[in-house]
């Protein structure tokens, strides 16, 4: 049976109607949250560029130089100053000739999360394919430290942090699934895969303390070393695992954050700095709404229009300070309209007063004097 005019007039009309609502509208839809107690002062930050993307995370060796950053070709860079520049100092793979200052290569790897252990001067390095790898003051090729914990591979190993006392390197393994170069769609799929790792840096032994999680991205440790705070990019939500005292074993909500953390550094005071990739928008919230919303997005848009979408058509930079005891929002740094600083990835506090942040797309680090918005 034909249909009839009166039913059809309704269907042909609502992707019109769609298209003008989204015409007039759509800077609501997608534009990122107004946040209340906001400090407008990433965009005075000092950009320090760098020749190739990504410098996703950042860290100082123990006689205080640097930052060494991780790039998107799969090196290590140190910062020599202004004279020298950023110098080659380590990589992840030994194959190089494909590498791409723009593009991952899985071959090349991707170095993430950076941490040195101070007693030895090695850096364990978190890459988003190969595991847990490490290498000596000299730099060069990193070996291989960790790829495979409780019977599965490590296959996003993300950022860690060191108990110096206790010998323990813990890390996050984002996904048994995806590499880093899937992020957005281990973001999106809503599978709870993520684990936090414990591992014994004497005994070589790896051990899960907290799985099921969707996209645990940052981790630190506390000042006293009594719990590790992991963060899920997918729900906004920080949790803190005890690892020592009375409540060893056990974890609880720490913070809920106003928008999807990447990398988190503990300040020189014990409190916490998380970058924000982007800040909660109409589209973020519908992707938490169910999983096969987020899954729905995954398979009919492409990476890019994904990530274009989760930053409301403008990349911004944001990074917020927790409180290292009660996980209260102490501090809230913006440059909201991307004049400067885009696609955070880390905020890293110096003793010197100064805050170094990262990106994980851009090709440059910034450094603010922590006096600019101290005195606001």
């Amino acid at each position: 049976m034909p249909i009839s005019r009166r039913v059809l007039t309704p269907i042909t009309a609502a992707p019109v109607i769609l298209a003008v609502l989204c015409f007039f509208f759509w800077s609501s839809i997608i534009g990122p949250d107004n946040l209340k107690g906001t400090k407008h002062v990433l965009q005075d930050a000092k950009t320090i560029p760098l020749p190739v993307d990504g410098p996703e995370s950042l860290e100082f060796d123990p006689q205080g130089e640097g930052p060494y950053v991780g790039v998107t070709d799969g090196r290590i860079l140190k910062w020599r100053g202004e004279e020298l520049g950023w110098v080659d100092f380590a990589y992840t793979s030994p194959h190089r000739d494909n590498c791409s200052s723009h593009e991952v290569v899985p071959s090349c790897g991707r170095p993430l999360g950076l941490s040195f252990e101070r007693k030895t001067g090695d850096l364990y390095i978190c890459d988003g394919y190969f595991g847990v790898m490490k290498v000596g003051p000299e730099g060069g090729l990193a070996e291989l430290v960790v790829d495979e914990a409780e019977g599965r591979k490590v296959m996003f190993a993300n950022q860690g942090d060191i108990d110096e006392e206790e010998d323990i390197f813990y890390f996050n393994d984002s996904s048994d699934t995806y590499h880093f170069r899937d992020v957005f769609y281990v973001s999106l799929s809503g599978t709870k895969v993520g684990r936090v790792i414990r591992y014994d840096m004497k005994k070589k032994e790896a051990k899960v303390i907290m799985d099921k999680l969707r996209l645990p991205n940052g981790l630190a440790l506390s000042k006293n070393g009594s719990f590790v705070v992991t963060c899920e990019s997918s729900t906004n939500i920080c949790h803190r695992i005890w690892v020592k005292g009375p409540k060893s074993g056990t974890n609880e909500v720490f913070a809920t954050l106003p928008g999807s953390p990447d990398n988190i550094r503990r300040t020189p005071t014990g409190d916490f700095w998380v970058a924000l990739h982007c800040k909660k928008n109409l589209f973020t919230r519908a992707v938490l709404i169910h999983t096969w919303v987020g899954r729905f997005f995954m398979n009919t848009m492409k990476m890019e229009t994904v990530i274009h979408f989760m930053n409301g058509g403008k990349p911004h930079g944001i990074v917020v300070k927790l409180s290292g005891e009660t996980g209260e929002i102490l501090e809230i740094l913006e440059d909201s309209e991307g004049k400067t600083v885009k696609y955070v990835s880390e905020a890293y506090e110096t003793k010197d007063g100064k805050l170094w942040i990262g990106s994980v797309y851009w090709p440059a680090v910034w450094v603010l004097d922590t006096s600019v918005y101290d005195s606001i």
